[in-house]
């Protein structure tokens, strides 16, 4: 006699509910881009290629000028804030110095304050020193905040680092830019990745930190949030859209990689 257990299925059903949940509004705005729409992307008008096809015509350049600079932006601060992040991580976990408590205190608190302050802070600072507000102000800003992210991430990594790996280099007469170079980056290279990964994305999806120091600069999420009122342009679900499906082909992508090679190291154990 089968007995029904409540929380057998409590769990499952959560989580198919919850994921429903997640995924209508990238269904809306996936199905809303195919829309034949003219001033206003609200209401269902028609289905239609053109947008796709025609998603930086004349008349809609702003919506892939925002993009540009969104790209820009996100990738010049995930460079710097990867590299100074990485830097520093090393620094933290390899050396002793004064005020390294500090230091790992102070790289925390852009994680845990509130973005709004983070951005109406730096927007003042900005102001007294007289500089004037524009995409190097959206640079300085995503780079101060994103260097947390990566510091963090590559840090655990550089802890977690085998020391012996790189004595053995030592002990084979390699110089330190040697070591560093074929054993210390290439181990560390994950973890860089993966910070430079979230970096990105946190830069490129940033709004309230960007609308407090852009100026007359637009982003993608400042384009979004000014077309909103009326209805966002199917154009700009089409670029949203085009961002969802690459990221999903990079982690499926980077999932049958990682499960081929675990595969092929096995066979080879």
């Amino acid at each position: 006699m089968t007995r029904f257990s409540l929380g057998k299925w409590l769990l499952p059903v959560y989580s198919a509910l919850a994921l429903i949940f997640l995924m209508i509004p990238i269904v809306y705005t996936f199905v809303f881009s195919f829309n034949d729409s003219l001033k206003s992307n609200i209401t269902w008008r028609g289905f239609t290629f053109d947008k796709w096809l025609n998603v930086c015509a004349v008349q809609n350049g702003a919506v892939c000028e925002a993009f540009g600079n969104s790209l820009i932006i996100g990738v010049v601060a995930t460079v710097i804030a990867t590299t100074l992040g990485t830097m520093i991580a090393i620094a933290l976990v390899r050396y002793r110095f004064r005020f390294r408590a500090g230091t790992s205190l102070l790289l925390f608190l852009p994680m845990a304050t509130p973005e709004v302050v983070l951005g109406a802070g730096l927007a003042a600072q900005f102001l007294s020193l007289g500089v004037p507000k524009d995409m190097l102000t959206i640079i300085l800003a995503h780079t101060m905040f994103c260097i947390s992210f990566v510091v963090v991430t590559v840090k655990a990594r550089v802890a977690g680092l085998d020391p012996a790996l790189e004595e053995a280099g030592r002990d084979l007469y390699g110089s330190p830019a040697q070591v560093f170079a074929r054993i210390t980056f290439p181990l560390l290279l994950p973890g860089i990745l993966a910070a430079a990964l979230l970096s990105f994305a946190l830069s490129f999806d940033d709004f309230i930190i960007t609308n407090f120091n852009s100026g007359a600069v637009t982003t993608f999420p400042k384009y979004i949030y000014i077309s909103a009122s009326r209805g966002i342009p199917a154009e700009a679900n089409v670029i949203a859209s085009a961002v969802f499906i690459l990221a999903l082909v990079i982690v499926v992508t980077a999932q049958v990689s990682a499960a081929a090679r675990a595969k092929r190291q096995a066979r080879q154990g």
